[in-house]
């Protein structure tokens, strides 16, 4: 494959199966880190993108600002840098180190808030001064994640269609829900073409995003603290919250035994397949997307400092840690 652009590498075609998290079905994980931006987030990126371009406004005198949590800044980042528009991402102190690196180097300015909004968390604060910057900056425009029909749309277009397409016959599709562009689209897809794929919604405990109650989360990635506008919860079978600690502790199985070094949200979501494996039939064909890989995470859930402040149950009684304290 030859590409004109860096963002146009988005391999969309790459499973690994991973049955033993349900005994006697076939559980295919779909794998949305392998392209230049390592996650799934670059879809949204260029949809998100392409969408303010086609709003008419000046390029590149337009100033693009957008609130995340560390993935679709990298994203945007990759894909402005590219175009040459000048881009803010507005983040907070939860976002991964290494993620708020790469948005500088590619480029964007990253404005960190550190003001928590009313449900405990960061969204609402970083609306809250994208909202101010643009009445400042009129040449300022957000590309809003949360209400942009476009990066679900993308999600339908490209990654619905190519579940469908890849496993053909599919019984569940568990999806992780973040700002849920992702679920949104692959749940309108499967409605359409796949009516019989049972939809699993995976959020993290702690997430405002279904109604519950709000609760410090560790993890970026998967949960809000304020409910997207997009999101439909019609298209939706059933909703599964995931303590951060199980998300944590299936990242580090599977990076010992697999060899896979995957992200926080796809540990939320296979938490919640493994959780779910015993009312799966026998048989069944699962699916399960997972939205980047570990590199991001190493100072984080696979760092043992940082676990053993957060979940001490989970490194056991003899670590190298506890050793080292004793």
């Amino acid at each position: 494959m030859i590409a004109e652009e860096v963002y146009d590498l988005i391999p969309d075609d790459l499973f690994i199966r991973v049955d033993q998290l349900v005994p006697g079905s076939s559980v295919f994980l779909k794998l949305e880190g392998l392209n230049p931006a390592g996650s799934v987030k670059l879809k949204t990126a260029v949809a998100l993108v392409a969408d303010a371009e086609n709003t008419g406004r000046p390029f590149p005198a337009t100033r693009l600002i957008e609130s995340t949590s560390g993935n679709l800044g990298v994203a945007l980042a990759m894909v402005c840098a590219a175009k040459g528009y000048a881009l803010t991402c507005v983040t907070d102190p939860n976002a991964n180190s290494r993620s708020v690196r790469l948005m500088e180097a590619l480029g964007a300015e990253v404005v960190v808030i550190d003001v928590r909004d009313g449900n405990g968390g960061y969204l609402q604060s970083r609306i809250n001064y994208i909202r101010a910057r643009l009445r400042r900056e009129p040449h300022a425009y957000w590309l809003n994640q949360y209400a942009n029909p476009a990066g679900p749309r993308a999600h339908r277009e490209r990654t619905g269609r190519a579940l469908v397409g890849a496993l053909g016959h599919l019984d569940y599709a568990f999806i992780g829900a973040g700002t849920t562009g992702t679920l949104m689209g692959c749940a309108e897809f499967l409605r359409a073409h796949s009516p019989a794929t049972r939809v699993v919604a995976v959020d993290t405990l702690g997430s405002v995003t279904f109604g519950g109650p709000p609760a410090r989360r560790h993890i970026p990635g998967l949960g809000t603290s304020r409910r997207p506008e997009i999101l439909d919860e019609k298209h939706l079978d059933e909703i599964v919250l995931v303590p951060g600690a199980e998300a944590v502790e299936m990242c580090r199985v599977l990076a010992e035994e697999r060899g896979l070094l995957l992200g926080g949200s796809t540990g939320t979501v296979l938490a919640a397949v493994q959780n779910a494996a015993k009312d799966i039939p026998e048989g069944s064909v699962v699916a399960a997307l997972s939205p980047d890989f570990g590199e991001r995470y190493l100072d984080t859930i696979y760092d043992d400092v940082w676990v053993a402040e957060r979940w001490p149950h989970l490194l056991g009684p003899e670590t190298e840690l506890d050793q080292a304290r004793a």
